[in-house]
């Protein structure tokens, strides 16, 4: 079974806003704002409803980085291990 390296505190992502250069934060996973109980399914369960087609078969993790300077967010996928 595939694990997110981000989620498991395996890795950091540091991204730069490309509005401000400010460094953007990693608001979590996509699932947890689509769903407050999602935490409480099956991994492969939330990806079938997450809105992406590919997370499943692609074993990637969909997550929310967001720039608390000026208010620009970006979804970006990270691959599992």
């Amino acid at each position: 079974m595939a694990m997110c390296p981000v989620c498991n505190s395996l890795k950091v992502v540091e991204i730069d806003c490309p509005n401000c250069s400010t460094l953007l934060k990693n608001d979590g996973k996509v699932a947890d704002f689509m769903d407050p109980y999602s935490h409480y399914e099956d991994e492969e369960t939330v990806k079938m409803g997450d809105g992406y087609s590919n997370t499943a078969k692609d074993q990637i993790c969909p997550h929310l980085m967001v720039c608390q300077n000026c208010g620009y967010d970006k979804v970006i996928f990270i691959q599992e291990v």
